[in-house]
């Protein structure tokens, strides 16, 4: 199986986890984790998620996305097929960042796309080109 995980579950370890609803997709984030470092899951990464992670303001979370980068089977650069198909999500009305995630997974043929952004979720709901699920909701 082929994820492809959004910026926001790698930093939801980082939240406040004085909110049930982030204690619990915390836990599901690391459930998924260590069945990555176990081989059990293939982790994707893209361009995206380096420039993303790139401004991140804290140190600590930067490495900390930064080295799980070393789990991933496929690399996604950029290319025409991600720019077409981030350009057709940006006018369902969905933000350039979060189109061109999108669009690395697809383009990297992954199962899922996890993502923890209730928003994005609803915004998608009955895509099929790709499972966007939350990490709670990933089986």
């Amino acid at each position: 199986m082929r994820i492809y995980l959004d910026n926001c579950c790698f930093n939801r370890p980082f939240d406040d986890q004085n909110q049930n609803k982030v204690r619990t997709e915390t836990i599901s984030i690391i459930t998924i984790l260590e069945k990555i470092k176990k081989k059990e899951i293939d982790l994707v990464w893209s361009y995206i998620l380096d420039y993303e992670n790139y401004f991140n303001p804290f140190p600590e979370r930067f490495e900390a996305v930064k080295n799980w980068k070393e789990y991933t089977v496929i690399y996604i650069e950029e290319s025409e097929n991600i720019l077409k198909e981030s350009l057709e999500l940006f006018k369902k009305g969905i933000c350039a960042k979060d189109s061109l995630h999108i669009a690395s997974a697809i383009e990297a043929n992954c199962d899922y796309f996890i993502t923890t952004d209730a928003r994005l979720i609803k915004k998608l709901s009955g895509f099929n080109k790709i499972k966007i699920v939350n990490p709670v909701d990933f089986k």
